[in-house]
């Protein structure tokens, strides 16, 4: 009987009305232009809260998109420049099909999270960030949590599984990251990085661009996401002129061309009056600068792995990604479990079964229950929030 309540956990959801499902299946007549408009976290997400943690600087605030309210917790752990909207048409799949708890989370430097020392991204100071989170999320009395990370997300996701900052961690699950295959990647990396565009002209010419450079794979994910990765420009631009190929999303520097004074300062004011309410649109985060602390998110990440004393489920897009020590832990018949699948943001759906599995045979939070669904879109009130928070290789 107590291994049929673990496994009725995740008992199937009824379907879920056309309107709140993942579009991402839709397909567009021949010749039909593809939408890049930008989507709102609420068609994805119940809930959008602001966490307050304490730290030895002060306090910090993290950023938090949330669906459910009972049921086991699935934390969502990001990659590198990227935020917690990437999980956003993830989080909608599973959702609807898993009776769980979901919750994403900006991480630190990240997306509309607020630190006081944005340059620390150790792995250290990331991993207690999400044990922080999860106690001011929970309190003293935490629900069972398995801890889902991708990329960068992923290594914290082992760094804070490791250290025990999650006393009530159920699982742990890494997406799309290895030791081997990261640290090979590191040398290239700032290379990829400069060969990005500075700048776009509006979010719609980022999302464009992330599409079709391949840099997300799936279009509905770049335009809940895109708005996580890239900010407004605070000050006012002077007439840039914009790259013909919008497809390349680069905004390029007007030359200074010799001319008359006077003649300069006029067309300098009339520009300033066109252009002052206009934005265009930059990194929200310079991984560039972010290249002292990659070592330290993937070096020994596969042994650190294997020590998680949880049960593990790692999905990678191919059994090659295996380095040394995962074929060997695999072999030896360690807790783990492999799963060869795309990337979370273009196939959510093949994620399910693995983390059905490992959830199904570790869980003991008892049987499901049906709750109601809250209405999507709407932005939670607690004592966390504070009011005053604005709203290729890969390091992540």
């Amino acid at each position: 009987m107590e291994k049929q309540l673990h496994l009725n956990l995740l008992a199937s959801r009824p379907p879920v009305p056309a309107g709140l499902q993942s579009s991402s299946k839709t397909k567009m007549g021949p010749g039909r232009r593809r939408d890049f408009t930008p989507l709102s976290w609420s068609q994805y997400f119940e809930t959008m809260e602001d966490v307050e943690v304490e730290n030895e600087n002060g306090k910090d605030i993290f950023r938090v998109y949330c669906s459910g309210a009972h049921g086991p917790v699935l934390l969502l752990l990001h990659g590198g420049g990227h935020s917690a909207l990437s999980w956003a048409v993830f989080t909608a799949v599973i959702y609807s099909r898993i009776n769980c708890r979901v919750v994403a989370v900006d991480l630190r430097a990240h997306g509309d999270s607020k630190v006081r020392n944005s340059e620390d991204l150790s792995a250290d100071t990331m991993a207690k960030d999400i044990g922080k989170v999860a106690e001011a999320l929970y309190g003293d009395n935490p629900p069972p949590i398995m801890v889902i990370g991708h990329s960068m997300g992923g290594a914290i996701a082992v760094h804070t599984a490791a250290a025990n900052h999650i006393p009530s961690l159920l699982g742990l699950c890494v997406i799309d990251v290895v030791e081997g295959t990261a640290m090979d990647a590191l040398n290239s990396m700032q290379n990829f990085l400069r060969s990005r565009p500075k700048m776009f002209k509006s979010l719609e010419n980022a999302i464009e661009w992330s599409v079709k450079s391949g840099q997300i794979r799936n279009i509905e994910s770049a335009r809940v996401s895109m708005g996580g990765q890239v900010k407004k420009c605070e000050e006012s631009t002077r007439s840039p002129v914009v790259s013909t190929s919008i497809g390349e999303g680069i905004i390029e520097e007007e030359e200074d061309e010799v001319g008359e004074e006077e003649s300069n300062k006029k067309r300098m004011k009339e520009d300033d009056q066109e252009t002052k309410k206009e934005s265009i649109f930059t990194w929200r985060v310079d991984l560039t600068k972010t290249e002292k602390y990659w070592e330290g998110w993937f070096k020994g990440l596969s042994a650190l792995f294997l020590t998680c004393s949880v049960p593990k489920l790692l999905l990678l897009a191919g059994v090659d990604r295996l380095d040394k020590d995962l074929t060997i832990g695999q072999m030896q018949g360690e807790q783990l479990k492999l799963t060869f699948c795309a990337h979370q943001e273009k196939s959510p759906h093949l994620a399910l079964d693995g983390l059905s599995f490992v959830l199904r045979e570790v869980s003991d939070a008892g049987p499901a229950s049906v709750r109601s669904r809250r209405p999507r879109g709407r932005t939670r009130k607690s004592s966390r929030r504070s009011r005053g928070v604005h709203g290729p290789p890969q390091v992540h």
